[in-house]
Parts: structure tokens; sequence; C-alpha cells
């Protein structure tokens, strides 16, 4: 299984390429070292380490991308008018199932703990969207409401930084389970993975509108589309690549990725059009923001020579 964030195989595949004679699999003899230490696969050709390296890459877009609109937000202090609460609402709810299917699936610690910073990046800009909302919407300022969001930050980053240690520790029962048990769970993590797909697709729809609404994209970052359209493309890429490489079924392969790729291809197709829209209504932008020209008042002093030419 790969998350429709965060390239990798299935659970199957990375348990079979583990160098650990003592278990009966073959060792890892020409793979790469640090992928075998850090994913657990034994990535022995070209097109398979390429599939991994665009496939990292596709990770660090994702996990760079909510950051440019933390910082916008904060800038702006409009979130709540730039942004769609049902974007942000769609958007955690693609991690969270995204997460579920992790778990589900037993996947490496690395997966687990870059869903679970996603998570914690969509609980940032939905914190903000729901700060700002109640400030300006307030007719005076309240420390009180101040004081609530950091508390709020600072109890959801301790619990984010325990959770992916509680989570791989508890993750053995799962793979001691019996087959037919074990095999209930893969199809509900794949479930995961196609309502991820669903809510990551439905997330643009909202957003979309909102732009239309306002003719204006003003308050929301690019960058955060941008990187997302990189992360995207390059985890669609990843899998294209390794194909050359597999020696069993291609389609049995094609079909375990098709959740994330329909996910991941269909955000990208969407982000297009949120593209188009920064394009069209940059104009728009720029005249919201430039500040007002004020004329000099030249009227007394015109009055003055009058009365000078009189004299």
């Amino acid at each position: 299984m790969a998350t429709a964030r965060f390239p990798g195989k299935s659970a199957d595949v990375a348990a079979a390429n583990l160098s650990s004679p003592g278990l009966g699999r073959p060792p890892c003899i020409n793979g790469t070292p640090w992928i075998l230490y850090l994913l657990e696969e034994c990535v022995d050709n070209g097109w398979e380490y390429c599939s991994v390296v665009i496939g990292l890459i596709s990770m660090f877009c994702f996990l760079l991308s909510t950051l440019p609109q933390v910082y916008e937000a904060y800038r702006n202090g409009k979130v709540e008018e730039a942004m769609s609460f049902g974007f942000l609402f769609f958007l955690f709810s693609g991690d969270l199932t995204s997460f579920a299917g992790c778990y589900l699936t037993s996947q490496l610690p690395i997966q687990v703990v870059t869903v679970v910073f996603y998570i914690f990046t969509d609980l940032i800009l939905i914190s903000q969207f729901l700060y700002y909302k109640i400030k300006n919407s307030s007719s005076r300022k309240s420390p009180v409401l101040k004081w609530l969001c950091f508390l709020w930050c600072g109890s959801a980053t301790l619990v984010l930084m325990v959770l992916p240690k509680l989570i791989t520790d508890s993750g053995t029962t799962i793979d001691t389970q019996r087959p037919a048990t074990s095999n209930t769970v893969e199809i509900t993590g794949y479930v995961c993975g196609y309502l991820a797909s669903i809510f990551y697709l439905s997330s643009r729809f909202p957003q979309l509108y909102k732009n239309f609404q306002r003719q204006s994209t003003e308050g929301t970052s690019y960058l955060l589309f941008a990187l997302a359209m990189m992360g995207n493309g390059t985890y669609g890429l990843s899998v294209i690549v390794v194909l050359p490489a597999l020696t069993g079924s291609k389609q049995t392969f094609i079909i375990k990725h098709l959740a994330w790729l329909i996910g991941s291809l269909g955000v990208l197709i969407l982000d297009f059009f949120v593209t188009a829209q920064f394009i069209m209504y940059r104009k728009n932008n720029s005249a919201k923001s430039r500040p007002l020209v004020k004329v000099p008042e030249v009227e007394p002093l015109l009055c003055e020579e009058e009365e000078l030419s009189v004299l």
C-alpha cells in the first residue's frame, strides 16, 4: 500500500525485501544500503532506485506544501475570507483516512510519522482559520483566545509526537493475526485508500468555488498548490517508473496502487484549474492590495494666491 501523499510499496513487498536470513528470506546483497535501512526495501536496479528517489521528492514536496499557507495566513490575518473551510475539512479527512490505511496495513514507521505530520499541519491550518474567524468577527480583542490557541497547538504537538511511537509499538499485533483476519484488515486498508482519494478530490471544489465567488485568490499561497502539484506529479511518476523492473504482474501492481493514483492525478488536474484562477485573478489581487494614493490638497494655496492678486 502507498498512501496518497507518501510513496511506497505494499506491506507484503516491503516485508519480503527485508534482509533477514534467519527468517528464510534471501539477503539483499546488491541493494542500496540507505534505502534498505530507511525504507526496508531491497533496491538493486536503476528503475527501482529512480522510483524511490522520485517518491522521496514527492514526500518532501507534500511536507513543505502547507507551510507557505501557514505563513500567508499569519501575514494576511484574513484567512477565513480566502480559504474555504470545506477545503481544509476534506484535506484533513483525507489525511486521517490515509493514516488509518497506514495503520491497518502495517506500514513502515517513516510512513506513519509522515502522515501524522500531515495531520499536524492540517490542524494548524484549521486552528488558524477558526482563530482569525473568531478574532475578526469580534469587536474587541480577547487575550484568552490567543492563549487557548497556543494551548491547543501545544497539546496537539505533544500528542502527535507520542502517537507514532505508540502506533508502531502496537502495530506488531496486526502482523500476528490469523490470515483471514489479516486479509480483512488489508482490504479495509485499501478501502481507506479509496476514501482518502475521494476526500482529496473533494477538497479542491470548495476552494475553486470560493475563488470564483470572490473573483480573487488574495490570502491564499500559490506555493500550497504548486508544491502539491509537484508532489502528486512525482508520486504518479514514481509508480510508473518502477513498472519495467517488476517481475510479477504489472496489472496487479497497478490495481493495488489505483486508488492513490486516481487521487494524486485527479487532484493534479484540479490544481491546474486553481492555477488558472491565480492567473485570471492576479489583477484583482494587485488592485485590492495596492494602497490608495492621497492627492494633496492644493485648494487653500489657490485661494491665497487670489487674495494676493486682489491686493
